[in-house]
């Protein structure tokens, strides 16, 4: 069986789908039926920094942790848009260069410490360097992301319903988590509510709400792209050493699929519908890539 977890991805032609950065992609696009109504997101797919970088300065153990990538969701995300036929946008970066699911002017984007491990390449960085990181990863990735959310509510002629996919630890400082996985939200519930309930229909997984993280963050990824914008949303973390191994990742697309089809077909999360933000007023303007 071939591996769901490459070490390494060819270089790809922008018309594949991919966005190229130093001749590795900035971001993948996994087509789907956009008619559908469903978009799958996956900012911390993939721990891959550009040789220009020299690893950032850190060891090559540094990006096989979760610093610089989310454990895991690379294959659950190709693995769900494969069953669902659902499009998807995973990022082609590691998060240690830049994290797509922050703001623009949010300071942690670039991160100068992660868990205890220092980034060299990040401290100190030019103000030269931090813009050509944002205008080089984080923006063609957002870019991609409202291009295919736009794609698939025209096709779809609804609003789209978007499920953003996250990984976290099964321990923080020493602390063990108990979540089997967690639905992270700021106030619009209508996703929320009904992926709790499938998620625990089952009884045999305890799930968080706003657990081991809370949803509301200004400028991140739901705020950006469907927060600000009345469109239906959730963001699901899936406990790493749950899908960090190909059984894993089988096991969790046959218990996720199911819940997120149920979710896609039910009318009422596909209607734009504005809600205000735990995080404070949306700026006047909406935010654009």
């Amino acid at each position: 069986m071939r591996s769901l977890f490459p070490h390494a991805i060819k270089p790809a032609l922008a018309d594949d789908g991919f966005e190229l950065m130093n001749d590795l992609p900035v971001f993948e696009i996994l087509d789907g039926r956009h008619d559908s109504g469903l978009v799958l997101l996956a900012d911390h797919a993939t721990n891959i920094v550009p040789e220009r970088y020299g690893r950032l300065g850190l060891p090559d153990s540094a990006f096989e942790r979760h610093i610089a990538y989310d454990i895991g969701i690379e294959a659950l995300t190709r693995r769900l848009s494969a069953v669902l036929n659902a499009p998807a946008v995973l990022s082609r970066f590691s998060r240690l260069l830049i994290d797509p699911n922050r703001g623009e002017d949010d300071p942690t984007i670039i991160m100068r410490i992660s868990d205890g491990a220092i980034i060299p390449g990040n401290h100190p960085i030019s103000a030269e360097e931090w813009q050509h990181r944002i205008e080089t990863y984080h923006r063609p990735y957002h870019q991609a992301v409202s291009q295919v959310i736009a794609k698939v509510a025209v096709a779809s002629g609804k609003a789209p319903l978007v499920l953003s996919l996250h990984s976290y630890t099964p321990a923080w400082k020493g602390v063990p988590r108990p979540w089997h996985a967690a639905v992270l939200w700021d106030t619009d519930a209508r996703a929320v509510r009904p992926l709790i309930d499938g998620l625990e229909a089952a009884g045999d997984i305890l799930v968080g709400d706003n657990e081991p993280y809370d949803g509301a963050l200004k400028g991140d990824t739901m705020y950006r792209h469907c927060m600000m914008r009345g469109i239906p949303h959730a963001l699901l973390e899936v406990r790493q050493d749950l899908i960090g191994h190909e059984e894993g990742v089988e096991a969790w697309t046959g218990r996720l699929a199911p819940i997120f089809a149920r979710l896609n077909a039910d009318p009422m999360l596909h209607e734009y519908r504005i809600h205000a933000s735990r995080t404070g007023p949306y700026p006047d303007l909406p935010i654009t890539p």
